[in-house]
């Protein structure tokens, strides 16, 4: 609960401080409501709309979620293939620093021509964009050796090729929050840019209708319930973390 407080709280800061500083250019330079709304604007808007970009938020979220989750199992997967020694883990390893390399976002239209612009694009976009940071991580986890753990079960002749990925993955447990919680942040992102792009759904799909609207309101209203929403679930794994790394402490 702390640790969601404090990103609140951060986030509100931020978000604060940004608003302000509109607003004190809005009055000091003398910009009309038609391109800065004023504060009762905001609210009205906030009053009129506020139930819908909840349930527009939500949706991302959702969506931003699985994504997440389908890209930790799938850097998972493949970052194990590629910690292997033989053939096919070399050749996982090179496949992976160099697709990484390529800009998901310029595939995207690809992506919506072939799966259209419903939530299966949605997520393999989201999914894709924090999937390459993820693998790198992992890859580099599994392939930086704990000596002085490693070296007592290999006199003891216990190690096998999981036992060691085991021991290494526990040894930089911290790091591997440190990835997820950053990885979460752009499963958000990836799934705000794939709606603003061509969905039909989502606080994304809001945001590209209220600038062909000019409606500068409603994407504050937007940024605001964006910036909460990744404060909870950041929060959230973060808060899961902590619990995973005492329950592996205690055992």
């Amino acid at each position: 609960m702390n640790g969601l407080l404090g990103r609140l709280f951060q986030f509100s800061a931020i978000y604060g401080c940004f608003v302000g500083l509109l607003w004190l250019a809005k009055y000091g330079m003398g910009f009309s409501d038609y391109l800065i709304p004023s504060p009762a604007e905001f609210l009205h808007v906030i009053r009129e709309d506020g139930p819908d970009y909840v349930i527009y938020s939500l949706n991302t979220l959702g969506v931003a979620v699985y994504g997440h989750i389908i890209a930790i199992l799938l850097a998972s997967l493949i970052a194990v293939i590629g910690s292997l020694k033989s053939t096919m883990g070399v050749v996982t390893r090179v496949a992976a620093y160099n697709l990484q390399a390529y800009p998901i976002v310029a595939v995207s239209p690809i992506i919506f021509i072939f799966l259209g612009d419903g939530l299966a694009s949605r997520l393999l976009i989201a999914s894709l964009i924090c999937y390459f940071p993820l693998l790198l991580s992992l890859l580099g986890i599994f392939s930086q050796p704990v000596e002085d753990v490693e070296h007592f079960f290999v006199e003891t002749g216990r190690i096998n090729h999981r036992l060691r990925l085991a021991i290494r993955l526990f040894e930089n447990l911290d790091k591997l929050l440190t990835v997820l919680t950053g990885t979460a942040t752009l499963a958000m992102v990836g799934t705000i840019v794939a709606e603003f792009l061509a969905a039909t759904a989502g606080i994304g799909h809001a945001i590209k209708i209220a600038l062909y609207q000019d409606n500068l309101a409603r994407i504050l209203l937007a940024l605001m319930l964006i910036g909460i929403c990744s404060s909870f679930y950041l929060a959230v794994i973060e808060m899961l973390g902590r619990i995973f790394s005492r329950v592996l402490q205690k055992g």
